[in-house]
């Protein structure tokens, strides 16, 4: 029963949640592709750019935890078609900004709209999975990450060589061509997503029954373990700990989103080589972030398996600094992509381990909306030491301390594994 339950929830939930978020991750870093013409377009100063790219996440941090909540209450299928259509038609509209304003703007609105969608994701995968099987579903949700790089780098190289065609920049034709798409799998997820397990009639009575008494004979051993209300797990320390353990990964990810298109280009590499060759360390995470999720749950061991995936983001980032050589360089940067993206599948079941309900709801996108916050500080910080210095060692290195203070804190903070057993099924 456990072993076709688990099959029949995975093939149904993880590949079309896996989808939504390839889309989503594609329209949230697209903008350092577009950089490669759009900057030169618009004026756009190093610095500036790195402002633009980082606002997205001022907005997503003010929203994200009402976004959550709003899922909570509404059902993830509504909520999270309404973030689908509004992102998408907020990421296309980047298509007409005109000045460092408007870049400021639509970036800020982008991420206010985006809000809510990978908390929400994170949430709703607890409404299907038991904690035995979440890190390697959440990672195979994940690898939508590297994948959206692999197959979207090289496409959006491509589409940039429309550049002309109907009045059109090549940049102006990034947005449109990957926003709109959104729009339209949004409204399929009004048709596609189930709320929970209780109201999914593509599984048989018998299997709705074993899935829904086996989660809540885990909520009982969470809330055994200390039930907690909404303001009191938006207190918590274990979740504002969290909350900077999670600043490190997302500091890396999107110093590396947004700035190595250009890094690569610097090389005097082409747009489409250029794309080709950003898809490399992703090619490598997307392995990763299958495999060391898959031997966190069989080990049972989340502390140290989360520390050391940190520590080796952290190291291929510095190590990356001491080769000029393009070839060493994206070398030393697959090595961080294989810690950077076993990362979050590991990290989220930490909080999700003793965090249920409204408190689950609350603490996760707090989580994620200070951790993101990284995803400001990063990429400014890249574009202020470059225009600083006139190369990229100084950032790298210092986006690389932020990881390597988060594996410092799980080591500190700890993981109690009975939070993620259940008890026995009543007799």
């Amino acid at each position: 029963m456990e072993a076709r339950v688990i099959s029949k929830v995975s093939r149904r939930i993880v590949p079309f949640v896996a989808l939504c978020y390839f889309v989503c991750y594609l329209d949230r870093v697209n903008v350092g592709f577009a950089a490669l013409q759009m900057n030169s377009d618009l004026g756009f100063t190093a610095t500036m750019f790195g402002w633009g790219a980082g606002i997205f996440f001022v907005g997503y941090f003010f929203f994200e935890v009402p976004s959550n909540l709003a899922l909570e209450r509404f059902g993830a299928r509504l909520w999270i078609a309404r973030i689908m259509v509004t992102w998408g038609l907020l990421s296309a509209a980047m298509a007409l900004i005109w000045n460092e304003a408007s870049f400021l703007v639509v970036r800020f609105l982008l991420g206010a709209a985006e809000a809510g969608f990978f908390p929400g994701i994170i949430l709703f995968l607890t409404y299907w999975f038991p904690a035995e099987y979440r890190a390697r579903m959440v990672g195979r949700f994940m690898a939508a990450i590297p994948i959206s790089t692999v197959i979207g780098a090289p496409v959006s190289g491509l589409i940039l060589g429309m550049d002309g065609i109907w009045g059109l920049t090549g940049w102006q034709w990034l947005f449109i061509c990957e926003g709109l798409p959104t729009v339209l799998l949004g409204l399929v997820v009004m048709l596609y997503l189930t709320d929970g397990p209780e109201k999914a009639s593509w599984l048989k009575a018998d299997e709705r029954g074993w899935l829904t008494d086996r989660l809540g004979r885990e909520r009982m051993v969470r809330e055994a373990h200390g039930e907690h209300t909404l303001w009191e797990a938006l207190a918590h320390p274990r979740v504002l700990v969290l909350s900077l353990v999670y600043f490190g990964t997302a500091a890396a990810s999107y110093a590396l989103g947004f700035w190595l298109p250009t890094i690569v280009k610097d090389f005097g590499f082409s747009n489409l080589q250029t794309g080709l060759i950003t898809a490399i360390p992703y090619l490598v995470g997307a392995v990763a972030v299958f495999i060391w999720p898959l031997l966190s749950d069989r080990m049972h061991e989340r502390k140290w398996n989360t520390a050391l995936a940190f520590l080796v983001a952290a190291g291929g980032l510095a190590l990356s600094t001491y080769f000029p050589d393009p070839v060493y360089k994206m070398a030393a940067l697959s090595i961080c992509a294989i810690g950077l993206f076993a990362i979050a599948p590991l990290f989220w079941t930490l909080p999700t381990a003793f965090l249920s309900g409204t408190a689950a709801a609350g603490g996760i996108a707090l989580i994620n909306s200070i951790g993101n916050l990284a995803g400001f500080v990063a990429p400014y910080l890249m574009g202020y030491l470059k225009d600083a210095t006139g190369g990229f060692t100084a950032g790298l290195l210092a986006v690389a301390f932020f990881p390597f203070l988060s594996a410092i804190l799980v080591l500190v903070l700890g993981h109690n594994p009975a939070l993620e057993r259940s008890v026995a099924p009543a007799e």
